[in-house]
C-alpha cells in the first residue's frame, strides 16, 4: 500500500531545445512589437479628439521676501510692543495734538469740564449740612466747632479732612481725632479727650496735666480739681509720668499729700501736711520712697516731729527735726541751761 502522506511528485514540464526557444522568443516578441502599435495608434486617435488642457502649475511652499521680513520683525517682542501700544498711543497723541492746537478749542474744553465737575460736586448726595462732634464734653464739642469753623452747606469734595483733623488736633484738650462723612449730609468728628492727672502750679498760674504732661486746659482755682496732685517747679510737666509713678507709690500718704516740687529739673520732692518734707534722689525715687514707708510702718517714723527726711544718700538718710523735737533732743544731752529747763519744764 501507498502510504498517505506521502506527495506525488510535480509535474515537469518537458523540455525544450534550442531551437523551440529562440522561437518561443521570436514570437513573443513579434507580439509585443504588434500590441504597442496598436496602442501607440490608438493614442494618437484619441489626443486629437481631445481638447487641448495646460497642466497645472506646482504651488512653492516657501514665503516671499517680504513675507519672510514681516514674519521675522513680528518674532522681535520690540517690534510687537511698539505696533501693539506705541502706534496706538501715537495716533492718539496726534488726534490730541491737533484737536488742543487751537486755543479757542482748549479754552471751550475746559470751560465744559469746570461745568460738569461743579454739577457734579453740588449734587445733593454730596452736600454737608451738619457736623456732629462725639466724644467730647459740650465745652469741648463747642470749641472743636469753631476751631474748624466750616461753612455750611458745603460740598464734601470742599473738605479737606486732613487740614480739619489737624485743626481739631492743635486743641489742648483733644488728644486725637477722626473725621469722615456720612450719609444723610453730617461730617462726624469723633475725639479722644485728653483726662486731666496733674494739676501744675506754674508761672502762669494752675494748668492741667494729662499723664504724659501735655497742657489740658487752664484751672482757675485748686479746690475745682480737689482729686488732683499738685506738682509744681521747672520741668515738673516734662517729668509728669515719674511724678505719677510717685504718687501712686505714696499709697498710705495720699491724705497728707500736698503736692510734688521739681528741684533743679533732675529730683522731687514730697510736700506732706504739718510743713514736713521727703527730699527724694534723682535716681530711683520710687525706691527710696519704698523704703522710708516701709521703715514707717516699723517705727511710726513720719509721725514724728520732722520737718524733712533727705534720702538722696540711700547708705545714709538724714533727719531735720522740728523746734519741739530738736529743744527735747537737747534737753535730753544736757545741752540746754538750768534756766532754760526751767521754763521748758514750766510750760
Amino acid at each position: 500500500m501507498r502510504p498517505l502522506n506521502r506527495r506525488q511528485p510535480p509535474l515537469q514540464a518537458p523540455r525544450r531545445g534550442l531551437t523551440g526557444a529562440v522561437m518561443g522568443a521570436a514570437k513573443g516578441a513579434v507580439l509585443g512589437a504588434a500590441r504597442g502599435a496598436a496602442m501607440g495608434v490608438s493614442g494618437e486617435a484619441a489626443q486629437a479628439h481631445a481638447p487641448q488642457t495646460q497642466a497645472p502649475r506646482r504651488h512653492d511652499p516657501a514665503p516671499s521676501y517680504w513675507d519672510y521680513k514681516m514674519q521675522r520683525l513680528w518674532l522681535t517682542p520690540l517690534f510687537r510692543v511698539l505696533f501693539r501700544v506705541g502706534l496706538p498711543v501715537l495716533a492718539v497723541a496726534a488726534v490730541t495734538g491737533l484737536v488742543l492746537a487751537s486755543e479757542s478749542r482748549r479754552v471751550a474744553i475746559a470751560g465744559a469740564l469746570a461745568q460738569l465737575t461743579e454739577q457734579f460736586q453740588a449734587r445733593p448726595e454730596f452736600r454737608v449740612s451738619l457736623v456732629a462732634v462725639e466724644g467730647a464734653s459740650p465745652d469741648l464739642a463747642d470749641a472743636v466747632r469753631a476751631r474748624l469753623a466750616v461753612k455750611l452747606p458745603a460740598s464734601s469734595f470742599d473738605l479737606d479732612l486732613d487740614v480739619l483733623r489737624e485743626k481739631a488736633e492743635g486743641l489742648d484738650a483733644v488728644a486725637s481725632a477722626e473725621l469722615a462723612v456720612r450719609s444723610g449730609g453730617v461730617l462726624q468728628v469723633t475725639i479722644i479727650e485728653r483726662e486731666p492727672a496733674l494739676i501744675w502750679r506754674g508761672e502762669n498760674g494752675l494748668t492741667l496735666l494729662d499723664a504724659t504732661g501735655h497742657r489740658v486746659a487752664g484751672l482757675a482755682a485748686r479746690a475745682d480739681r480737689p482729686d488732683l496732685p499738685v506738682v509744681a517747679g521747672e520741668g515738673a510737666d516734662v517729668a509728669a509720668a515719674e511724678a505719677l509713678a510717685l504718687v501712686d507709690a505714696a499709697g498710705p500718704l495720699m491724705a497728707r499729700l500736698r503736692g510734688l516740687v521739681r528741684v533743679g529739673d533732675r529730683r522731687w520732692d514730697m510736700v506732706l501736711d504739718r510743713n514736713q518734707r521727703l527730699m527724694l534722689p534723682a535716681e530711683r525715687p520710687v525706691q527710696a520712697l519704698e523704703r522710708l514707708l516701709a521703715l514707717d510702718q516699723a517705727e511710726d517714723l513720719l509721725a514724728r516731729d520732722l520737718l524733712a527726711i533727705d534720702l538722696r544718700n540711700e547708705k545714709r538718710p538724714i533727719l531735720r527735726l522740728g523746734e519741739d523735737a530738736l529743744l527735747e533732743a537737747r534737753r535730753a544731752r544736757g545741752l540746754l541751761p538750768e534756766d532754760d529747763k526751767k521754763t521748758e519744764s514750766d510750760l
